[in-house]
C-alpha cells in the first residue's frame, strides 16, 4: 500500500468515528433533556412516566398482600375518587413501577389516571417539589384490570430515596364493584372526591384511611440493592400492634439492619403479612366464586411470595393462627405445611428462614392444650427439617421465669402480639447472614 493511500484510509476511518460520535452526543443529551420529559398536553404537570434504559436491579421496595374485598364496596367501588395509597419504601432507586390488583374484583377495574411522587413529609397527602409522576400502562394512562387480575405500570423516571414515604394515586371515573384491599396498612392514606391524581398540594384529600386499596407492590429500579427478602406472615408481620404512621414493624427495623450494615446482603425487604392468616386454611369464602379472603400460606405463596419482584430469600411467620383460630391439635399437619412452603422456595431456588411460634400465654384464647401443640411445632422447626434457617422469636421474646408470656416490655397487652419493642427485638435477633448460604433443610 503506498503512503498516500494508507493517508486516505486513516482519513476516511476518522471521518467515521466522527459521525458515530456526534449520533451518539445527540442521543444522549436528547434522552437527558429535561425538556423533552413533559406531556405535550400539559406543559407545567407531571413528567412523563417514560424511563430509560438504566444500570440497576429491579427489586421490591414495598408490597403489600391483598386481603380482601372492601366491605360496603359491592356496588360502588371507588367510583368518581382519587384514592392516595402512602407507603414506606426499604431501598431507594432510580426508577420506579407499581402494582395494582383487582384480585377481589367481580367486575373490570377502570383505572383513567395514576401517578407516583415522593411524600413532602412524613404521613402526608401532599407530594416532594418536582416529584409527581404520571404512570403509564403500556403507555397509556388509563388501564382495565379484569376481575381477579392485577397490572404492573410502565416505569416511571424518579429518584426514590430509601426509607421514605411514596404517594401512589389512582383514579376510577366509574362503579367497578368490590375493592382489594389490605386493610391492616398502620399506615393513613388519603382520599378525594373528583380526580386529584396530578395534585402535588395534596389540598383535596380531606379523607383519610387505614386502608390500602388497589396498590400490591412498589418495586424500584435499584444500584443500592442486589435483591428482595420476601417475610409471609400472619398480624404479628403485619405489625397490627405498631405505633400507627411510624413504621416500626419488625420488617422495617430488618430493612434497616440490611441497608445500614456493611457486611449485611444487598437485600431489600417487602411485608407480605395479613392479619389473621394460618398455614393451612383460607378465611371466609369469596364473592361469586372468586378467591377467599384472608387466602391461606399454602394457596398464596405463589402469587404473594415467588411472585414477587427480584425475591432472593423467603422468611416465614406462620402457625400461630392455626392453633389459636383453627384450634389446630396435630403439630405434624403444621409443621408439613411450612416444610411445603419451604419445598415450593427450594424449586425456585430461594434460601428459607423460618421463625419459631411466640408464646401466647394470658391470651383469651390460650389453653395448655394449645401450648403444647404450639411446644411440639416449635421443636420440629429447632429440629433443622423444616427450614434452612431458624431465627428463634419465642426464645428472644418469652419471659425466661414463664415461657408460656411475653417478656412484659415486649408484650402490646393482648400477650400475643408485640410491642414496638418487641417488633424491634425480633428484628435484632435475625441473623442477616442466615439470608445468603447455600446449605439446605433436611426436609
Amino acid at each position: 500500500m503506498t503512503k498516500r493511500h494508507g493517508y486516505a484510509l486513516l482519513a476516511a476511518v476518522l471521518a467515521v468515528i466522527v459521525v458515530v460520535s456526534a449520533a451518539i452526543y445527540i442521543g444522549v443529551t436528547g434522552a437527558d433533556d429535561d425538556s423533552k420529559d413533559q406531556l405535550s398536553a400539559s406543559p407545567r404537570g407531571p413528567r412523563n412516566s417514560a424511563a430509560p434504559a438504566s444500570a440497576g436491579t429491579w427489586v421490591g421496595t414495598w408490597s403489600a398482600s391483598p386481603a380482601g374485598a372492601e366491605p360496603g364496596t359491592g356496588a360502588h367501588g371507588m367510583a368518581g375518587r382519587s384514592v392516595r395509597n402512602v407507603v414506606h419504601t426499604s431501598v431507594g432507586g432510580e426508577s420506579v413501577r407499581i402494582t395494582l390488583s383487582n384480585l377481589y374484583g367481580t367486575q373490570p377495574l377502570t383505572v383513567t389516571h395514576a401517578s407516583v411522587a415522593v411524600a413532602a413529609a412524613s404521613n402526608n397527602p401532599a407530594a416532594a417539589v418536582d416529584t409527581l409522576r404520571r404512570l403509564t400502562f403500556r403507555g397509556d394512562t388509563s388501564v382495565v384490570i379484569p376481575p381477579g387480575q392485577q397490572i404492573v405500570s410502565d416505569a416511571a423516571r424518579l429518584r426514590v430515596p430509601h426509607d421514605a414515604d411514596l404517594l401512589v394515586t389512582t383514579f376510577t371515573p366509574a362503579a367497578s364493584g368490590p375493592v382489594t384491599y389490605h386493610p391492616h396498612a398502620r399506615q393513613i392514606s388519603y382520599v378525594a372526591d373528583g380526580d386529584h391524581t396530578e395534585d402535588p398540594s395534596g389540598s383535596a384529600y380531606h379523607e383519610q384511611s387505614p386502608y390500602w386499596r388497589y396498590l400490591s407492590a412498589v418495586d424500584v429500579l435499584s444500584s443500592e440493592s442486589d435483591g428482595t427478602v420476601v417475610v409471609i406472615g400472619d398480624s404479628i408481620t403485619d405489625g397490627i400492634s405498631s405505633t400507627m404512621g411510624a413504621n416500626r414493624r419488625w420488617t422495617d427495623v430488618l430493612a434497616d439492619r440490611l441497608r445500614e450494615d456493611s457486611g449485611a446482603p444487598r437485600y431489600s425487604v417487602v411485608n407480605q403479612g395479613i392479619s389473621g392468616n394460618r398455614v393451612l386454611s383460607d378465611g371466609r369464602p369469596g364473592l361469586r366464586g372468586g378467591p377467599g379472603a384472608n387466602p391461606s400460606g399454602l394457596s398464596r405463596f405463589d402469587r404473594d411470595v415467588l411472585g414477587r419482584t427480584g425475591v432472593k430469600a423467603v422468611v416465614i411467620a406462620l402457625g400461630i393462627n392455626d392453633i389459636l383460630r383453627n384450634q389446630e391439635t396435630d403439630a405434624r399437619r403444621i409443621a408439613d405445611g411450612l416444610r411445603e412452603l419451604t419445598r415450593q422456595a427450594h424449586a425456585r431456588g430461594l434460601r428459607v428462614v423460618g421463625a419459631t411460634l411466640m408464646p401466647f400465654g394470658g391470651h383469651r384464647g390460650y389453653t395448655p392444650a394449645l401450648e403444647r401443640v404450639r411446644q411440639d411445632v416449635n421443636a420440629e422447626i429447632r429440629s433443622g427439617k423444616v427450614f434452612d434457617e431458624v431465627v428463634d422469636f419465642d426464645k428472644a421474646l418469652r419471659d425466661p421465669y414463664d415461657p408460656r408470656a411475653l417478656l412484659d416490655r415486649y408484650d402490646s397487652g393482648d400477650h400475643l402480639h408485640p410491642s414496638d419493642a418487641g417488633f424491634r427485638r425480633m428484628a435484632e435477633t435475625f441473623n442477616l447472614s442466615d439470608l445468603k448460604g447455600t446449605s439446605a433443610a433436611e426436609l
